[in-house]
């Protein structure tokens, strides 16, 4: 360590929050080596929607969804399942959750995650320009909805987002207008609401080429699990069951669901679970161009390959429980209803990743007890969008000793 600067830092975790703030680590000129016991992108940044949505980047913890998750408690084929468990752990994390799900709590969420939607797609476009050869795509995303009526509660939504800072444009569209919109818009759906200025990616295919910069840029990848993490004041050394030992002036933890295995020994306090969601690929026979919505069932389709992607649910499990079928059908018999063209029998790609839910609808993001350990995660459903954004604001924080304001909400120590 050069003064109060870190020249070397591992990064434990290969997804899409940890490849960042490698990657601009490096830009500040810090050795950066990279651990992941299952290699880029093996956590929730692979199948994922692939949406970089600012407009649609709202805290997991509003009231409406308590409701709604205490009325689909026992259904297995609701989109947000708690499956009976005697985990204790899970049940103290929905005891914090319910106890942050009204307004205030959610308004404190939204206006700490502003800094990020504000810089979000700015900090892809970064990584565009500068050697991450996969696309970023403009497009608008347009959620669809049986009736005006359900339209309501998104459009409340967003005057909400406006009332705590965060403008959205968009646009109220009718049957008509919807159909030309979505091609693949079946008659059920009679209103749309257009979610103007956003992005999507393929999330693999930008994960891997972002790990590919970061290795051309001199950072070995270290397949292995960490079991251990310590610090003796001058170096932190990270050591794996096989034998593995790096040692750097810092670490930074960005292993998603897990995050709480390594990090509870620094301090970290605040828990994190897997909210775990799937995802598939299907045929169409109707253009898509450019990402859906379906709020009512609570399922995200995006253009992928020339097919569609289709994601959905919110499943509290062990994120390394075994893949769920039921709740893949039930994502199939809620959305089938709504799309016409789509051959649901011939899916591929069937996935279920963990994504890193906290019960106060903030991340954790910056410095442990540890001043060499830093944490990054607990983005929810929002990690993909926010990723890049957090990388570059952390990367400040480590080599200048300095939290840049847009962390002052993440504090991992709250």
């Amino acid at each position: 360590m050069v003064g109060n600067w870190p020249r070397s830092v591992v990064v434990v975790g290969a997804g899409i929050v940890g490849l960042s703030t490698a990657w601009f680590l490096q830009e500040r000129g810090v050795q950066v080596d990279v651990v992941d016991r299952g290699g880029v992108a093996a956590g929730a940044s692979w199948g994922n929607a692939g949406w970089v949505a600012p407009g649609l980047a709202v805290p997991l913890n509003e009231p409406a969804v308590l409701r709604y998750g205490l009325r689909s408690l026992l259904n297995p084929a609701a989109p947000l399942h708690v499956p009976a468990s005697l985990d204790p752990g899970l049940w103290r994390f929905l005891a914090r959750f319910a106890a942050s799900s009204h307004w205030g709590a959610w308004t404190r969420a939204v206006r700490a995650n502003l800094p990020l939607n504000e810089e979000c797609v700015e900090a892809y476009e970064v990584l565009a320009a500068e050697g991450v050869a996969a696309p970023v795509v403009a497009a608008p995303i347009t959620a669809a909805f049986r009736t005006p009526r359900q339209a309501e509660g998104l459009l409340r939504e967003l005057r909400r987002l406006q009332e705590a800072g965060q403008r959205v444009e968009h646009a109220v569209l009718d049957g008509a207008r919807l159909a030309e919109q979505v091609p693949l818009a079946g008659e059920a759906l009679t209103t749309g609401v257009r979610i103007d200025g956003q992005r999507y990616v393929d999330p693999g295919a930008f994960v891997r080429a972002l790990g590919e910069a970061v290795m051309r840029r001199g950072a070995t990848l270290y397949a292995v699990e960490v079991d251990e993490v310590r610090t003796d004041g001058r170096k932190t050394v990270v050591r794996s069951a096989k034998g593995t030992v790096l040692s750097a002036d810092a670490v930074v933890l960005a292993t998603g669901a897990w995050l709480p295995r390594l990090a509870r020994q620094w301090g970290v306090r605040v828990p994190v679970r897997a909210g775990r969601g799937y995802s598939f690929t299907v045929p169409v026979e109707r253009p898509v161009p450019g990402p859906l919505y379906l709020p009512g069932v609570r399922v995200a389709c995006t253009p992928y390959r020339g097919w569609l992607r289709v994601a959905g649910t919110m499943e509290f499990r062990d994120p390394d429980a075994p893949q769920v079928p039921a709740r893949l059908e039930a994502i199939v018999a809620s959305a089938r209803p709504l799309l016409r063209g789509v051959r649901w029998e011939e899916r591929t790609d069937v996935w279920v990743g963990p994504r890193p839910v906290t019960p106060d609808g903030r991340p954790l993001v910056g410095a442990t007890a540890a001043p060499t350990v830093y944490v990054a995660g607990g983005h929810g459903m929002w990690g993909l969008a926010h990723g890049p954004v957090t990388g570059r604001l952390l990367a400040e924080q480590i080599t200048t000793g300095k939290r840049p304001e847009a962390l002052a909400g993440f504090d991992p120590l709250r």
